[in-house]
């Protein structure tokens, strides 16, 4: 097994990754596939943070919960996200 490195070698990949407009990526949910851009999908909010669910079956695709102590995001619905390429 290769060496690792601890994640702060995620930092400038991620800094990257993070650094656009998520309601033009394309998210793919992870129970029915469907395949459109986050804009789309159907968001719940309330006090408790933000729920996206997918506009076709329904099923969570993300939480975002902001606290004191910080921001939890969870993708587990999402199979996948494409950011397509600036410039």
């Amino acid at each position: 097994m290769p060496a690792h490195v601890d994640g702060n070698a995620l930092a400038g990949p991620m800094s990257e990754l993070f650094a656009f407009d998520v309601t033009v990526a394309t998210a793919v949910c992870g129970s029915c596939g469907d395949n459109a851009h986050m804009g789309q999908a159907m968001v719940y909010v309330s006090a408790m943070g933000h729920v996206a669910r997918c506009r076709s079956c329904g099923d969570v695709l993300m939480v975002l919960v902001e606290t004191p102590n910080g921001t939890m995001l969870n993708v587990r619905g999402l199979t996948g996200l494409r950011i397509a390429p600036t410039g």
